[in-house]
């Protein structure tokens, strides 16, 4: 009989896929990336593929979506803290590359026009319910 896998999740950089390919390895869930080989020799092409795909046997799906679920989605800082917003306190908190200031669009073009991934990216932290934008000091 053939095993069928079945997609659980996507990423937009194999990174991400690999620390969740990890953890669901270690609770003995057999494990495929899909895209990540794509992905990480051109991680422009990341949203136009529909990202990486982590898939699992058909039959450790359930289980599999169950330990994704336990797995924190949002922000911490470097002592494992939760990211609160600085004006509503929510803590679904995404961290994201921006565009915004001389030296990340200087950057930017150059690795647009020679083909190399960017030396310089400013993050920034956004709040999904109040759409607020901020660095943590």
């Amino acid at each position: 009989m053939s095993e069928i896998f079945k997609t659980i999740a996507r990423f937009q950089y194999s990174m991400e896929a690999q620390i969740v390919k990890g953890r669901l390895e270690a609770e003995g869930i057999q494990v495929f990336l899909s895209d990540n080989l794509t992905i990480d020799t051109d991680p422009l092409v990341s949203h136009a593929i529909g990202g990486v795909k982590l898939k699992v046997l058909s039959r450790q799906a359930l289980e599999a979506q169950h330990i994704l679920e336990s797995i924190k989605k949002y922000s911490i800082d470097d002592d494992g803290n939760t990211v609160n917003c600085p004006n509503c306190k929510s803590e679904k908190i995404e961290l994201f590359s921006t565009i915004k200031d001389a030296k990340s669009l200087f950057w930017f073009i150059f690795g647009v026009l020679f083909s190399t991934l960017p030396f310089y990216t400013k993050h920034k932290y956004r709040c999904e319910n109040c759409k607020t934008e901020f660095d943590l000091k």
